[in-house]
């Protein structure tokens, strides 16, 4: 029994005041990296791209140009352009199990509709019909400067990618907004939900008509003879498209100090690319390590580039062949059920303006370090993967053996709402979940907040649970 009374409770304290000038400025610096990743990488398409750029300077191979087992092999696989699985290849045998890191790449955003480009002839005026994407405050898409990001298909099978606002010579796009003026009868009673209704959500794309005073929706007209000399498009190659309309905000620091980083789509990138930098600095690993990033997360991890595809199967089954050419289906079960995760996504940290929606003593703060959430859902746990204790507390020692700032959460009063993430599809295989991401205060919104100080404590502990035995 401790003599010292005080080591009893459990106290929470800001990371700022257990890092000295030195680990200060290199939070800055890692937050600087991160925020140029983030500001690249506004698709998962832009960001697997970053990723793999990264991953190649640090020696990372595509698994499918390694012929054998090597310890400390460092390989890479892409799927569809919109997940990445990098792997650093054990000591010991993959049917031991491996340590993986698991993070998504999809940001809730705007879906241009298959038919999107109509003119409205009263105004003049060619828009773009959207369909939103993911949880989102509709209000807050609106008035703010948007760009067209996307792939393709030509009707020659030509693939042309699309990424209009990215350079600031470029122009952007917008969802217009009624003037105050004149909201009182049309929107100033609706409901928050909706103050912009989904169908509202039409993005201004042209103004100017072709020539020909003859021709019908002259403006539309331009706006697809503007596609065609530029991109070789017509109307119809729209409907063999991705296009996204996203958000043009630049990655800013916030505050006096500089202690917080605003931008679009810290919910997950910053999971993504803490993990990815980790995976970079890992060292002679005893158990294979993967950090895996994923799309679809927002919409449930549905389709075949979600959590719930076959591609992690794939993928363990590519570097057990490595070894072991003819190894079992039982062996690769054997590998999922011993193998540990953290689900490495954002949770929400405490608004200054909303705290009535958390319990305090189990809520996330934004500069409280790396936040362990032991279960997610909503009401009674509905929905949710639930650590068991022993795996927390296996998570918990190796937090605190490596000094890690951490804290621990659940998203919300009891009641009050409730989220989820890839946790329970990955605990579904037997391996063991426990969810491990950063606090971040307007989640799910065009800008997201972000401590600097998490950013790098997110890190430390992703590379503190890769190196565990």
């Amino acid at each position: 029994m401790s003599n010292d009374s005080s080591k009893l409770m459990l106290e929470n304290k800001s990371v700022w005041e257990r890092a000295d000038a030195k680990l200060r400025e290199r939070y800055f610096g890692f937050a600087r990296e991160y925020a140029g990743f983030l500001d690249a990488g506004r698709t998962e398409r832009l960001a697997v791209e970053r990723l793999k750029e990264l991953a190649e300077q640090q020696g990372f191979l595509p698994v499918e140009k390694v012929k054998s087992w090597k310890a400390g092999q460092k390989v890479y696989a892409i799927n569809r352009g919109k997940n990445i699985f990098l792997a650093v290849l054990g000591q010991e045998p993959l049917e031991n199990g491996a340590n993986l890191v698991a993070s998504h790449l999809d940001v809730p955003r705007l879906d241009l509709k298959q038919r999107p480009l109509y003119q409205d002839d009263e105004l003049g005026q060619a828009l773009l019909r959207t369909h939103y994407y993911g949880g989102v405050k509709k209000y807050q898409w609106v008035n703010i400067p948007l760009g067209l990001y996307g792939k393709v298909i030509l009707r020659n099978g030509q693939e042309v990618d699309l990424a209009i606002g990215h350079d600031d010579d470029d122009p952007c796009f917008v969802i217009t907004d009624i003037l105050p003026h004149l909201n009182k009868k049309e929107q100033a009673d609706r409901k928050s939900g909706e103050t912009i209704k989904g169908e509202e959500l039409v993005v201004l794309c042209g103004g100017i008509p072709v020539d020909d005073a003859e021709a019908k929706s002259r403006v539309k007209l331009a706006v697809l003879e503007h596609l065609n000399k530029k991109y070789g498009m017509e109307e119809e190659d729209l409907i063999s498209s991705e296009i996204e309309m996203v958000p043009l905000i630049k990655s800013r620091f916030i505050g006096f100090d500089r202690s917080f980083l605003g931008g679009y789509g810290h919910d997950d990138r910053v999971c993504s690319y803490t993990s990815a930098r980790a995976i970079f600095d890992v060292r002679d690993p005893k158990k294979t390590v993967v950090a895996a990033c994923v799309d679809k997360e927002e919409i449930g991890s549905e389709g075949n580039t979600g959590m719930q595809a076959m591609f992690l199967w794939n993928f363990l089954g590519d570097l057990m062949a490595l070894n072991k050419p003819d190894y079992s289906e039982a062996a690769l079960r054997r590998c999922l059920s011993r193998s540990r995760v953290l689900s490495a996504d954002t949770n929400a940290a405490v608004e200054p303006n909303f705290k009535g929606v958390h319990e305090m003593s189990n809520a996330g703060r934004a500069g409280y370090g790396l936040m362990m959430i032991k279960y997610t859902g909503h009401g009674g746990k509905s929905g949710a993967s639930d650590a068991n204790a022993e795996f927390v507390g296996w998570v918990r020692k190796i937090f605190n053996d490596n000094h890690i700032p951490w804290q621990c959460g659940a998203m919300g009063k009891v009641d009050e709402g409730g989220g989820g993430t890839v946790a329970k599809f990955l605990a579904k295989l037997g391996m063991e979940v426990l969810d491990c991401g950063p606090a971040v205060m307007s989640l799910h919104s065009p800008f997201e907040v972000v401590s600097v100080a998490d950013i790098y404590a997110s890190y430390q502990g992703y590379l503190a649970f890769y190196q565990a035995g």
